[in-house]
This record gives structure tokens, sequence and C-alpha cells, in this order.
């Protein structure tokens, strides 16, 4: 049993007896509710073995929650690696990555017709997994008895929830209706074998079952994770059907090191083996070639027998969802996929060896490519085609998206090519209809999940495509423990998987470009001739003082006179124009215009701002006095702190001063503006100006005739690592939208390297330079670092328990920055610290590990300090 407990002192597997009443339906993966140091919490049953090796007295299970197996082999080891490569506990990636149990949708929906099978629900039947509190000091509970822990009395609060007499009705295979799902294997005579031998015998299902004493174990915690230890080096060879232990070389010491893009030219043309989809034709590699080739297969355990009845027997993968009478709808399910709409190939063969690429997929090759999108493509269709391939093959895709808007537009292309074999997962659905369509998922009755990060979890079975777009956004970052990124889990995933990877954006990150560096992936551009005609004509006129003062446009719109003109010739010839500023608001930062100190309120030190909101009868001509964005006091009579001067300037011009200027150089054009609440995600062609602030640009049909980036200084002036990358990434998102005969016109300095990036449309370049850049500094992603952040004594305890590789640098303490929240902030000290961990990357796991450990031992001290560890930030400070 893995029971779901905070403390990373047990994050360890449990014995626990199982019932003669529940042995029928107390399978791997099943959801069970255990007593742990004297109250009932929730788990996963890991595995069921014939006897165990603890001598004491043993623990009945107490309750089957429901006979689903939501823990599927390969989430599970996921969640090990993701764990391992993150310092945290396999508890914590469970949470993210299995929703919770919502009944009457489990119960009823294999019952309701497809058409409302991903249909909302709003019903409250929502059940969360109960967290035991922290134990007391001492309390190390043998991995053999979970007995022996004892409830500290300072955290006596019982978090436990008793179950409805309705859910009783769970626990029994016949309430539950589930189609058969697809194979996950590639082998037709394989995957029969396997079927005649459950047919045979149903038990081998499971492939253990209760002994003599009843005993119900789960793998140990070590043997599970040696898929993701670094000290792993020897193979381990069998009979068929065994998976083999990769074998590693001196820079690759784990998957999760793999996928963490190690540069080493040995081991990046070992690996990079596997993806080769030049235009020859060679063979790259089916998914069980990957195995051979020191991949991890789905779902395998390292070190474990697979005859011995584990959650990682692949036939146990094969056979879920076969559990209840509604087993003939599988067939149901599996003929879906021969239901995919034919597209056309040509738009990919703008693409170098892009026709390859797709030919690979459809034959169920785990290729891996950063795929560079052209200006203006149709990436969402792409996307959709991409899923389209694989599930026409019978495999299932994930495709992974920053928000909402993005998710809806995916997914609109994936239902026109596959119909209702795609659904959406995101945070905004209900309870119940997002636990549906999870459960379609796991099901096998989806094939293409389209959702945000906590998608790459996805149960999706036989998984032949992961792909993710635009993985710089902010929004993979998870801002709960471990604090996975999105990009990070995906690539752990396809490399134990053996599928496909695609990385994909019209900008390209550091990571992503380690990635191609280290041969573990390949680039997927388009020719520059081929970039050239698609590209608009983008300029930099300068953004200097001098530049604007000689201009008598710029002074009244601060909008240089090309960019004006620009403009304007396109709302003649009736086409759109974009704004792209990078602040909402009116003017919501100021600045003294004599020094260019930032004006500060005098009673609280907030920033002041010009107001936004004004009544109707306000006079827009009318001067008007600043104001503090924090404590909201008007300050009628600024003095400047550093030269006494009373003169204020704007230090950027948000966007709604923006549309008013607008407004005022086009009277007869009407200004739509998107950004915050008001977001709009399509415009109607049209003479029209639309003021939106980074990443909320609407798309118009067509595309827009001219856009203008205003205030570029704003973005790249930010302290901020990945200040450059970002800005490079929102402005080419602003120019994609623009039609190829049209213009962008960037307001910034045009010596820059980021912006040069821009006017040539050469992100690689730019990302290159960019990882050359931090490798000679030491930042990510050439190093691996761990931010601690928690009160000075917290710090102090872990690094003092913790045992860091040899060449691990300590950089800090230093103030925990503005933008980062506090650990635990209703428990926070007032004083929050930061402490940096550097190593070498190759060192990345040692340095995990030493984490885990040191919390572990903190955990056992009834440290109660808050404290939070964080792999590779995306925010460093």
């Amino acid at each position: 049993m893995l029971p779901l407990l905070t403390p990373a002192h047990l994050d360890r597997d449990f014995d626990y007896v199982v019932p003669p009443e529940l042995d029928e339906i107390a399978q791997p993966g099943v959801r069970v509710r255990i007593r742990f140091a004297g109250r009932l919490v929730d788990g996963y049953l890991l595995r069921r073995l014939e006897r165990t090796e603890h001598t004491g007295k043993m623990v009945r299970l107490e309750r089957v929650v429901s006979a689903e197996r939501v823990l599927t082999p390969e989430v599970l080891s996921l969640a090990v690696a993701v764990a391992h490569r993150y310092a945290g506990t396999r508890a914590d990636v469970l949470r993210l990555a299995i929703p919770p149990r919502h009944a009457r949708t489990e119960n009823g929906g294999a019952a309701r017709k497809k058409s409302a099978e991903f249909a909302d629900d709003n019903s409250d039947e929502f059940e969360t997994p109960a967290v035991a509190p922290d134990s007391g000091p001492g309390d190390m509970v043998s991995a053999r008895n979970a007995e022996s822990a004892r409830e500290s009395p300072a955290n006596s609060e019982d978090r436990e929830h008793e179950f409805r007499e309705a859910d009783a009705k769970t626990a029994h295979p016949e309430s539950i209706g589930r189609a058969e799902t697809p194979s996950v294997r590639h082998d037709p005579a394989a995957a029969s074998q396997a079927r005649a031998a459950r047919a045979v015998d149903p038990a081998q299902t499971v492939e253990a079952t209760a002994g003599a004493d009843g005993a119900c174990t789960a793998a140990s915690s070590d043997s599970i994770a040696s898929a993701s230890d670094a000290e792993i080096s020897s193979p381990h060879s069998g009979a068929k059907g065994e998976f083999a232990t990769p074998a590693r070389g001196p820079e690759f010491g784990s998957p999760e090191d793999v996928a963490g893009y190690v540069s080493s030219g040995a081991e990046g043309e070992r690996f990079g083996a596997v993806v080769e989809y030049a235009a020859s034709g060679e063979d790259v590699g089916s998914a069980s070639s990957v195995v051979d080739r020191g991949g991890v297969s789905s779902g395998a355990v390292a070190g474990s027998d697979p005859t011995e009845g584990r959650i990682g027997s692949a036939d146990q993968v094969e056979s879920r969802g076969a559990i209840g009478p509604n087993a003939a709808d599988g067939d149901a399910a599996r003929s879906e996929v021969s239901s995919v709409v034919a597209f056309d190939h040509a738009p990919w063969e703008h693409y170098l060896h892009g026709g390859a690429f797709v030919a690979a997929l459809a034959d169920g090759r785990g290729v891996r490519a950063a795929w560079q999108a052209l200006p203006g493509e149709d990436w969402a269709r792409r996307l959709a085609e991409l899923a389209a391939t694989v599930a026409a093959a019978g495999r299932s895709a994930i495709l992974l998206v920053p928000d909402q808007r993005d998710l809806d537009r995916v997914l609109a292309e994936c239902v026109l090519l596959v119909g209702d074999s795609a659904v959406g997962l995101s945070a905004g659905l209900g309870p119940a209809a997002r636990y549906r369509r999870w459960l379609a998922v796991l099901r096998g009755q989806a094939k293409v999940v389209v959702g945000t990060r906590a998608a790459a979890f996805a149960p999706a079975v036989d998984l032949g495509l992961v792909a993710i777009w635009d993985d710089g956004d902010d929004t993979y970052a998870e801002p709960r423990a471990p604090y996975p990124h999105a990009r990070e889990v995906a690539m752990l995933r396809a490399h134990e998987t053996g599928a496909a990877f695609v990385v994909a954006g019209f900008a390209r990150t550091a990571e992503a470009q380690a990635v191609v560096d280290s041969g573990w992936a390949r680039d997927l551009v388009a020719d520059r001739a081929v970039v050239r005609r698609h590209a608009p004509r983008i300029s930099a006129p300068g953004d200097s003082d001098i530049a604007l003062e000689r201009d008598p446009i710029a002074r009244a719109i601060r909008i240089p006179g090309v960019a004006f003109a620009a403009a304007r010739a396109a709302l003649k010839e009736g086409a759109p124009v974009l704004v792209q500023v990078p602040r909402r608001g009116y003017v919501p930062a100021l600045a003294c215009a004599k020094c260019r100190t930032p004006a500060r309120c005098r009673h609280c030190n907030g920033a002041l701002a010009l107001p936004e909101r004004r009544g109707r009868g306000d006079d827009p001509n009318e001067a008007r006095s600043p104001a503090c964005r924090w404590c909201g006091i008007t300050e009628a009579a600024f003095r400047c702190t550093v030269c006494a001067s009373r003169a204020l300037r704007a230090v950027v011009i948000g966007a709604v001063r923006t549309a008013e200027e607008l407004g005022r150089a086009f009277p007869d054009v009407p200004i739509r503006g998107s950004s915050g609440g008001a977001l709009l995600d399509t415009v109607d062609p049209g003479p029209q100006v639309v003021v939106a602030t980074v990443g909320a640009e609407p798309t118009v049909r067509g595309g827009y005739g001219v856009a203008l980036l205003l205030d570029s200084w704003a973005l790249l002036g930010r302290a901020d690592l990945r200040a450059a990358e970002d800005a490079l990434r929102r402005w080419m998102g602003a120019a994609a939208l623009v039609r190829a005969n049209g213009q962008v016109v960037v307001v910034a300095e045009p010596s820059l390297p980021t912006v040069q990036a821009l006017v040539r449309w050469d992100p690689v370049g730019h990302a290159r330079a960019e990882v050359d850049a931090r490798a000679e500094v030491g930042f990510p992603p050439a190093v691996r670092m761990a931010a601690i952040d928690g009160a000075t004594d917290a710090i102090d305890e872990l690094l003092r328990l913790a045992t860091l590789p040899a060449d691990a640098e300590v950089l800090g303490p230093v103030p925990l920055p503005p933008f980062a929240r506090k650990p635990f902030a209703g428990d926070s000290p007032a004083e929050v610290e930061r402490m940096i961990l550097r190593v070498h990357r190759r060192h990345g796991p040692a340095l995990a590990r030493a984490l885990i450990e040191a919390q572990a031992v903190r955990s056992t001290h009834r440290s109660d300090a808050p404290l939070r560890v964080q792999i590779d930030p995306v925010d460093i400070g």
C-alpha cells in the first residue's frame, strides 16, 4: 500500500492484510482506505503478494473505495521518476496526477450515452482524499508495520471522512460498467496470447492472489524507483516479456537525466539514433526498439518479476477496463480509431523532413522533435494532425497547451479529425466533468487528450505521442509541491514509454534547444527561403528619447511616425491593426522626469500610477493626480526624493491609455481592447485597431495587416534570467498573427540581439546564443539548481542533514524575491530567505536524492518551520 501522507519520511510502502471479503476487488491500482497511526487515510494498492516479510502483527485493509483501477503502471512509474527528479514524494505527485473521485460519475458514467460522456455535470458529489497530519517526534515507521506509527498529540485533528452508503456499491465489480481498453502492446500475437490466457484463467488478469496469511504488499519504493535511479548501471536481462534496466553511460545517470538534456556528444548520438527521420527513409526505431536501446518500457517497474502480480504487469494494463458486464463495449471503443478523418499532408512539406516525420509517427516510431512553426501557421490544426496520425494507428496522444483559450482551439481541431475520441482536461472544468473525461481516457474511450499542465499525467492507453505547445509559458510550472514543469514531465514520460515527443512553438526556449544539442531530439524547421515567404516584414525604428523627440507623432502618442503611417495605410485598405502593450491599465508606472527615479508613495513606498477609472462626467483632458497602487492614497504634491523635481513622466503606457491615444489619432476607426477580464478570442475582419496586452492578442481571419509592438523595453528590462527569451516569445506570438504581406513594427533599440532575432525571424539562433550564455555563467539548463526557501534556521537544518555532491555550490542566503510566494503562506515567518544550490547537470539526480533524504530525516525531528524545495525553478531571482 501507498498511503497518501504528507511527511517525507512516510513516503514508503506498507503491508496490510486483505480480508477474504475484499480479496476479489482489492487489485493493484485501486483506491483504498487504510488505518494508519490510529486514523483512516486514503491510499493506493500497489501490488498483491502471496506472503509478507514482516514478522509482527499485520493490520487489515479497511476498505476498497472503488474497484476502478485508477493508478496505472505507467502513471506510477512516471510519479516515481517525477518525485526523484524534483526531490518530492510520490504522494504529492499522485495528488497532481489523479483527480479526486466523483462517485456519481464513476458509477453511472459507463451507462450513459457517448454523446453525454463528456457533458458538464454540476453535481457536488465530490470526494477529496484525506491527508494525515505530520507525525510527532520519533515516529519513523517501519516499512513492514504500519501499526507501530504513533499519532502526535499536537497533530490530533482527524481529517478522515466517512463514505456514503451509496459508495459501498462501487466496491463491487458488477456495479461498474467499463469498456475494455485497447491493448497497449504493438505485437498482435502477444496481445492475443495474453487474452487467451485470461480467457482460460480469469485470475491471470491480476497475477497474484492473497496467500495463506492474506498479505497484500507493495513493491518497495527503492525497487520502483530503480527505473530512475542514477546508481543503476548493470542491465537486467531475462526471458522474453521481461523489461531490461537501461545501461547508463557516464553522462546519463537516469531517465530524467536523459530528458534533462545533458550535453554529451557520444551519448547524444546514441539516444539521437532513435529519432532519425531523414528523407532517406532510414528506420528510426519502433517503441519496442527503445527498450532494446535502454529505454524503460511503459509500465515497467525495474527489478521486479513480471509474474508477481505487480501493478506493472503488461497484461494488467491490457486488461484494464475489462471488469464488469460492459467489456464488449471495448470493440466499439477500438472501432472509433478507424474513423479518423483523412487530412492533407502538404503543410508538413514546408518543413525539412516534415513528411518523413509524420510518416514515422504513423509507423509508431518514437521520434522526438523540436518543431518551429512558420509565421502564420495554423499550429492548432497541425497539432491535431499529429494526434490524428497517432490515433489512426490505434495509439493515444497527449497535447499540452498553456491555457483554456488554446485548449478550446486545439480541441475543436481534434474533434474535426477524430470526433468523440478527443477530450479536453483542464482545471476549469467542474469536478464531475473533469473526472468523467479522465475516466474516458483511463478506459480507452478517448484517444486524444488536450489539456493544460496536469494532462501530462493523463492515463492514456498505449501512449504514442506527447506534444507541448509554447513550453516557455509560465503556466506550465506547477505551483504545488513538488513543483514539476510540464515540459520535463512530458519528456520523462516520452523517454520511459518510448512515445514520440514534440516541443513546439513560434519561439524556442533554451531548455528545448539544449534537448536538440544533446541529440535527444531533432530540429523540425523550415528552410530559410520558406520562412522569408511566410514571415511579414519586420522593422525596428528605434526607441530612444532622441528619436521620439524628433518625431512629432511619437511625442503625441508615443508611436513612431513609420508605425503610425503603416497603421493608417492598413486601415485604409480595410485590414485590422494589432497594437501590443506590455501592461494593462492607464499609466501603471511613473518616474521622475528629470532623473528617471521611480516614483514612490511617501506613506507605504508603493509605486505611483495615474488612476485608471474615471466617472462618466470626467473630462478626458483634465489633469489628475497620481495615486499609490498599494494603499490608494493620492499624491497631490509629488517631489522626487533624489533630485527634488516635481515633474513626472510615464515609465510605461498601459492598454487603456494607449487605446485612448489611438482613439484620438483614428477618430473614425473602432478601438477594441483585449486584456485581463476583457479577453477577446477572435475579432471579425475589417478596419479596426485592437489594443492587447502580451498573450491576450485575439486572432482574426486572414491575419492582421500591421502589428505594433510598443514599450518593448518593459519586457527586455525585467530582472529575470528569461527576460530576453520571454520577450522574443511574446513578440513572435503577436507577429505570427500578421499576414505574410503585412508589416510588424517593434519599438525597440535595433542593435539588441533579441530585436535582431525577431527581425530575422531566427528563434533557433537566439536559443543557441542563450544556451551558450547561460553555460558560461552557470545557469540552467547548463546546470541543475535547487532553490530552498524558508526561515534561516530551517534552511540551516536542511543543509546540515543533506549530503550534497562534492561539486555543489551553496549560494546565498538572499531575501526571497518579491515576486515569489512564501512557502505555506499562512504559517510563514515574516522573514523568508532563499538559498541556491548549484551542481553540474550530471550530478542532478545525486542532488535530488540528498535533498529527499534530508527532508525525510527533518520530518522525523518535528521540524514544523515552513520550508520549500524547488528543483530548477522558473524564477530564480
